[in-house]
């Protein structure tokens, strides 16, 4: 591949997680315009569409013998079922934030993701931690506690939100199948519980859909296409970019939603709420720092 050629492959790449990482920022100002629907039905219509629309890119795409492949391995099929229940209790706990004013606490959780995911790696995957690395836990975990202190109770939508898509990343990392593989997997796998509570709900009179004004239930249907779209972005951006710029790129979503969160909800910011960002954002310095300087060095010794 030329120089010419990498360039314009990055350059690609960059534009795909740049709109990934937006569009993810979008997601509370989105899933606030549901907020008037429970929060399980809005779940359970994001797997069912999810289904549908990544069943027709596989169809057109002719790769359904890969989603065959995938459902003969019974690790695979274990480790995405997990996965599975990994992200759609992300996804819940995501939308219940949104719908009760907890903008802030989302992005807490997308901000402390990258310490839970070095955690993960210390624990199951046997790596080892830097100095810096050290540090930076440190750091997060002095603002979790004094933010817990300040307000007397425990940020436990942050945790939550940080602990289980941390996991999920864990999970795909040692599955062997690709991004959108190993999404339409999740979603089928799903899908029948989705599907029946729904038509429950439905047979009980408390179903939304398509009770609802006709623009809710577009953006219910298009959940679906909001959820797999920056997923596709992302997996296509990760082939293209070096894994430093990828880091760099994924605080661009907790960022946005802390912005929309103070600025246009007009959520309550304390003293405590700085004085835990701030340390956060101190231990996500040293911690980008290091996975800079790592990459770096492995080139070196590349060359």
């Amino acid at each position: 591949m030329s120089d010419k050629t990498k360039g314009q492959h990055s350059t690609a790449g960059l534009g795909y997680g740049i709109l990934a990482y937006l569009i993810w920022g979008f997601f509370p100002v989105y899933f606030k315009a549901l907020s008037i629907i429970p929060a399980l039905q809005v779940v359970s219509h994001r797997i069912v569409w999810s289904v549908m629309f990544l069943s027709l890119i596989l169809g057109f795409s002719g790769r359904w013998n890969v989603i065959s492949e995938a459902f003969r391995d019974r690790r695979v099929v274990v480790l995405l079922i997990t996965s599975a229940l990994l992200i759609a209790t992300n996804w819940l706990v995501f939308i219940i934030a949104i719908a009760h004013s907890q903008v802030i606490q989302s992005s807490l959780g997308y901000f402390i993701t990258p310490f839970i995911s070095v955690l993960l790696g210390v624990f199951f995957l046997k790596e080892r931690l830097s100095r810096l690395q050290i540090i930076s836990l440190f750091l997060a975990a002095a603002g979790v506690i004094l933010l817990t202190v300040h307000y007397g109770r425990f940020p436990w939508v942050s945790l939550i939100l940080a602990v289980t898509f941390g996991s999920y990343g864990l999970f795909r990392k040692i599955v062997t199948v690709d991004s959108i593989t190993g999404l339409t997997v999740e979603t089928l796998l799903l899908s029948p519980f989705a599907l029946g509570y729904l038509i429950y709900v439905t047979l009980n009179g408390t179903g939304s859909f398509p009770e609802q004004a006709m623009q809710t239930n577009i953006l219910l249907v298009l959940a679906g296409v909001a959820t797999s779209v920056p997923l596709l972005l992302f997996a296509s951006a990760a082939r293209r970019l070096r894994l430093a710029t990828i880091g760099f790129l994924q605080y661009i979503t907790p960022t946005m939603h802390f912005l929309l969160a103070v600025m246009l909800y007009k959520e309550p910011f304390t003293q405590a709420h700085l004085t835990c960002f701030v340390l956060i954002w101190a231990g996500l310095c040293c911690y980008s720092y290091d996975a800079v300087r790592r990459i770096r060095a492995a080139r070196q010794n590349v060359y």
